[in-house]
């Protein structure tokens, strides 16, 4: 099965300019999602509302949570579950995912999401929320791996937590390359010792995207900002996923839409999709054990 190449959705006029001829020429095979960027009472502008009907009349609609916040231990989640839960009455999600880790907690109530060591307390936690999850979301639900670690330990026990999150609900992984690629530059992995790390039979939808480098003293840091083109890096990796992952359905290109600026970035993001597309075509088309 080739996996759907498609597009996370954005509110700004301007990521619309730049995806406006991807859709034009009917390429855009699955959208996603990122529904609580839409709660509070946010109005959502065309053509956001009418895209996310057709694609889930379609049954080509995934939904993409990003602030759930799966292990935060003094947070109370039943808000949230109460806006999801009217989301799938809305529309029809093929399936939903959300982050690992965790975002939140009584002092503070947004960050990027941050890793959490593998204990039995933050097992048992993270199982209770995603069972929440599940029953609220009666679709399969999965979580994304993170980019971030604050050190080998975290990168180590990532896959291995993520595995034990997701067996009791038989969910799938959304392998986000551009976060390994961060993991793999700022801990000196080779891509085989990553990927080895997590449970690729569970990857059910691929995200690429691009990012930023931060200067810390000597070190040079890679972060997940979803502001710049995918790198060359991250397409390779995508050549190796597509053959270690066989259960992938869909292939998600993402960017920030308010960085979508110019019409050298919009020209550039349409270039990035129609790479994926042409890697993906060349990967599953290739005659089984050929190159």
């Amino acid at each position: 099965m080739t996996p759907q190449i498609g597009l996370s959705l954005m509110p700004q006029p301007v990521f619309w300019q730049a995806v406006q001829p991807l859709f034009e020429a009917d390429v855009v095979e699955v959208v996603e999602w990122s529904f609580d960027m839409g709660w509070g009472g946010r109005s959502l502008p065309e053509p956001l509302p009418s895209v996310l009907r057709q694609f889930s009349q379609r049954n080509r609609l995934l939904g993409h949570g990003v602030s759930y916040s799966l292990l935060s231990a003094q947070v109370d989640r039943r808000h949230w579950l109460a806006c999801l839960q009217a989301e799938c009455q809305d529309y029809a999600y093929r399936h939903i995912s959300e982050h690992f880790g965790w975002m939140a907690t009584r002092n503070f109530a947004r960050s990027a999401p941050l890793p959490m060591p593998l204990l039995p307390e933050t097992l048992k936690l993270g199982c209770d929320r995603i069972q929440q999850f599940a029953e609220i979301a009666q679709v399969p639900v999965g979580l994304e791996n993170l980019a971030f670690a604050f050190g080998l330990q975290d990168v180590y026990q990532q896959g291995e937590f993520l595995e034990q999150l997701l067996a009791p609900v038989d969910g799938f992984l959304l392998l986000d390359l551009h976060n390994l690629y961060c993991q793999m530059h700022n801990f000196q992995l080779s891509a085989s010792e990553i990927l080895n790390l997590y449970p690729l039979e569970r990857v059910r939808e691929l995200h690429l995207s691009g990012g930023s480098w931060s200067q810390h003293g000597s070190n040079q840091i890679r972060r997940d900002t979803h502001d710049h083109a995918v790198p060359t890096a991250v397409f390779k990796l995508l050549e190796v996923a597509l053959q270690k992952c066989p259960q992938v359905e869909a292939i998600i290109l993402e960017r920030l839409g308010d960085t979508l600026t110019s019409d050298r970035e919009q020209h550039q993001f349409r270039q990035d999709f129609d790479q994926i597309r042409q890697i993906t075509d060349r990967c599953c088309s290739a005659p089984e054990g050929g190159g």
